[in-house]
């Protein structure tokens, strides 16, 4: 996704109930865009906007999983949390076994 710079999050009512679904707090999901996560192109589900899938752990330790995609809003680029749900115990595996490959 290169560098960005965001100036902050787009919430309504339709993403916020569908991203604490799975127990996430909205600033949990903040958190992780705050703690540089690894963000990948959805491109299974870009069909009619780019999204994102970004992965990491919040700075109080717990794995995260956030789709989003970006939007503009009064001339500023935004993050747009589409889902959030904890990572599964293979997603843990693979994020930490790709944090430890140098380069990273």
């Amino acid at each position: 996704m290169g560098s960005l710079t965001v100036s902050g999050f787009d919430w309504d009512e339709g993403n916020r109930g569908k991203c604490q679904r799975h127990g996430l707090t909205l600033e949990e999901i903040e958190d992780l865009f705050r703690s540089r996560p690894l963000v990948a192109p959805d491109i299974a589900h870009s069909m009619r906007e780019t999204r994102h899938l970004a992965i990491g752990r919040t700075p109080q330790g717990r794995a995260i999983f956030v789709a989003f995609t970006l939007r503009e809003i009064d001339g500023q680029d935004r993050i747009r949390p589409i889902s959030a749900r904890p990572m599964h115990q293979k997603e843990i595996a693979h994020y930490e076994e790709t944090l430890a490959v140098p380069d990273h």
